[in-house]
């Protein structure tokens, strides 16, 4: 599996509406490609936020990019809040390890 990850950097002010628009617009847009497995939204305490798509295979990824990705980027950048800067990484599953029943 594929892990396509976005890292947003988010001043204060910007934050609600950013989280707003992520998750009612772009994420279910990312979606809607048919690329993708999943996706998860997360925040972390200082106003960084992170965007993780999975893709079955770098195939699937690979068309996204090419197909999808020029669109949805021009819709976020036009409707995106002001000041928040990006970041995109792409990781490869090596290996996964899955717990157990949790035992007392």
């Amino acid at each position: 599996m594929i892990r396509y990850e976005v890292v947003a950097e988010v001043p204060p002010e910007a934050r609600d509406s950013f989280a707003r628009f992520q998750t009612e617009r772009h994420i279910p847009d990312v979606l809607a490609s048919g690329c993708f497995l999943s996706a998860a939204f997360e925040e972390e305490a200082d106003g960084r936020f992170r965007a993780s798509y999975v893709a079955a295979d770098a195939e699937a990824l690979e068309r996204y990019l090419r197909e999808h990705a020029p669109a949805l980027r021009a819709d976020f950048a036009a409707h995106a809040p002001a000041g928040v800067r990006l970041s995109r990484g792409t990781w490869t599953t090596v290996r996964r390890w899955d717990a157990g029943p949790l035992s007392r």
